[in-house]
């Protein structure tokens, strides 16, 4: 995603921070230690050069190669992308107070059944079985 952010211009990287906050609708902010160390990554790659400026900050900018494989992996960013985006839609439902409720129900129970329980494989085959009942229930709804 960083990449894909610098194509459309050179950043500094609180930059990219907020660029992907707002990718992810504000449900994901990464830290400066997840950015920085990626971006030294990005650059051991020379997929981007990262300039100093005056007054200290570092100009990040996508290099050919880094276009190149950009374009050549473009199908996985797409997906990346639609992953992204259910994830937000999924961080909106559990806003809604009776989903959250809803859901916080769902992983307590699954956490007293499975990981306190001593469950068979029987039983757990059974919890399995219920589980995908349930989205394909849901994934028909109108």
């Amino acid at each position: 995603m960083i990449l894909e952010i610098l194509t459309r211009e050179a950043s500094h990287g609180y930059e990219l921070i907020k660029a992907i906050e707002n990718l992810t609708l504000g449900n994901y902010t990464p830290s400066p230690g997840v950015i920085y160390p990626t971006l030294d990554f990005l650059q051991d790659q020379e997929f981007i050069t990262i300039k100093e400026e005056d007054g200290g900050r570092k100009q990040i900018t996508i290099t050919e190669q880094g276009q190149r494989w950009l374009e050549e992996n473009r199908e996985h960013l797409e997906h990346i992308h639609e992953r992204v985006k259910a994830r937000c839609v999924g961080f909106e439902l559990r806003k809604n107070p009776q989903m959250k409720r809803a859901l916080d129900n769902f992983k307590a129970v699954l956490d007293l059944r499975v990981n306190q329980g001593g469950i068979s494989d029987a039983q757990l085959k059974q919890i399995i079985g219920v589980i995908d009942r349930a989205a394909l229930e849901i994934s028909q709804l109108d």
